[in-house]
């Protein structure tokens, strides 16, 4: 494995090194052109910026990418199959796999949709995997799920697009995955769990930190790209209101707004962003809500550490990919070993996401230490820790020269009757050397994922 990846980076390089450096200004233009943004909020100030992008991509063998994509459609089969159980039969619960009480204290968790089940029992529908490569044992390790609303597939698509455009030579000399059908498979997404009428993606509007996607795949997959106050609920029926004030039945509703604030009615009464009734509509299957609502629960940090056991529970299979070695403080023999190396460990809260929530304990005081073993005692349930993973660097041109930068990847994984990974991902990576949080939201760029063979 590691020789034929050498010998693509090889490849790479040689054409690489043969290409006029002021394409580089050229490239940044046209991605530039195309407002390929995502914005902050940085001290309660809303940043409209440009997503920084990095030109080199990162390369996998195809045989790599294959043992991945195995493990990805097994850990969202699973996945699936956990929260359709849990809102209805909750057999893994009963069997004592996972303790009720420490489902019921998950942030995600809506009891109130306990006994409903959705169109097709697809609860999964969009799925975004974070994984590292271990620079140790050279194995991908999953760091989180993103089932709820996870953001970026179109930024590979409009990275690659440029790179098409302006550096034809690597796509005429290396076999080169195409990924361009991921819209597509999307589109096939919702059209599978549709339930009679147009396709929606669902945006909170411009100052959403990626509404560039919402609109991009919007565009790219056919359906229409609405906002709130353009969907109306009709005898528990959603209709989008068009242009001369006709009504258009809704089958199925990407949305790219968070649970809390997807119907005031149901949820958050001080939603301006929601559609009053949708839940109604969605709970008399009337229209689908990609992803479903409640898929928070599986995207706990702490319910990340049953999902190999969940594997076992649902397929009777080991799980492919491995998590980081996690420890639940909940636990008592988990909770003394954190508190004898909570020095060396990453210590998260589990209802964060984004970067946020996460210290490193190598980085702490002896009284920061203190304070947080306090924290932890107070409240075991909300925190997790994890062995620092020693993820590999991917090379990176910044200011004109090459240097290294830890980066992280996220797989999407679409499901519809059979989970499919798309052969690509967003490869984030950090601005600043030595930084490990490759997040977006903590100012992190990105760069293609080049699947390289047949």
């Amino acid at each position: 494995m590691i020789e034929k990846e050498n010998k693509l980076l090889n490849n790479f390089w040689e054409i690489f090194n043969q290409q006029d450096r002021l394409k580089v200004k050229e490239f940044k233009n046209y991605m530039d052109k195309f407002a390929v943004n995502f914005n902050l909020y940085k001290d309660g100030n809303f940043i409209e910026r440009s997503l920084p992008f990095d030109l080199i991509p990162r390369i996998m063998t195809k045989q790599e990418f294959d043992e991945l994509e195995r493990g990805l459609a097994q850990r969202i089969k699973a996945l699936n199959l956990f929260l359709e159980d849990l809102y209805t039969e909750q057999k893994i619960i009963k069997d004592k796999i996972i303790p009720m009480e420490f489902v019921e204290q998950a942030e995600g968790y809506l009891k109130e949709l306990q006994g409903f089940s959705p169109n097709k029992k697809l609860r999964t529908h969009i799925n975004g995997i974070d994984l590292v490569k271990d620079s140790v044992t050279d194995k991908w390790i999953i760091l989180e799920d993103n089932l709820r609303v996870p953001s970026g597939a179109s930024y590979p698509l409009s990275i690659r697009d440029t790179y098409r455009k302006i550096y034809p030579e690597f796509f005429e000399k290396l076999k080169i995955q195409l990924i361009k059908e991921y819209p597509q498979i999307l589109k096939e997404a919702m059209n599978y769990v549709n339930c009679g009428g147009i396709n929606v993606v669902l945006t909170p509007g411009r100052f959403n930190s990626a509404y560039y996607e919402h609109s991009y795949l919007a565009q790219m997959s056919g359906a229409y790209l609405v906002r709130n106050h353009e969907l109306i609920v009709k005898d528990k029926k959603v209709y989008f209101k068009n242009f001369d004030g006709k009504l258009i039945k809704v089958g199925a509703i990407y949305r790219r707004l968070d649970d809390e604030f997807l119907d005031p009615q149901f949820f958050n009464p001080e939603s301006l962003i929601g559609v009053p009734g949708i839940m109604e509509a969605y709970l008399a299957g009337n229209v689908a809500i990609m992803n479903a609502p409640g898929n928070g629960v599986a995207d706990d940090k702490g319910i990340y550490y049953f999902v190999p056991q969940m594997i076992k529970y649902y397929l009777g299979e080991e799980a492919i990919l491995d998590n980081a070695p996690t420890y639940l403080p909940y636990f008592e023999e988990d909770r003394k070993y954190v508190f004898e190396n909570l020095s060396k460990l990453v210590i998260k809260d589990v209802a964060e996401a984004g970067g946020y929530g996460v210290l490193f304990g190598n980085k702490l005081t002896q009284n920061e230490l203190d304070d947080l073993k306090k924290a932890i005692e107070a409240e075991p349930r909300r925190f997790i820790a994890q062995e620092v993973i020693e993820f590999y660097d991917e090379k990176c041109f910044m200011d004109n020269e090459i240097v290294e930068r830890k980066a992280d990847f996220r797989a999407y994984v679409i499901m519809a009757e059979e989970p499919k990974v798309w052969s690509c991902g967003l490869t984030r990576y950090a601005v600043e050397a030595g930084n490990y949080l490759v997040n977006s939201s903590q100012g992190g760029g990105f760069k293609d994922t080049w699947v390289i063979g047949e």
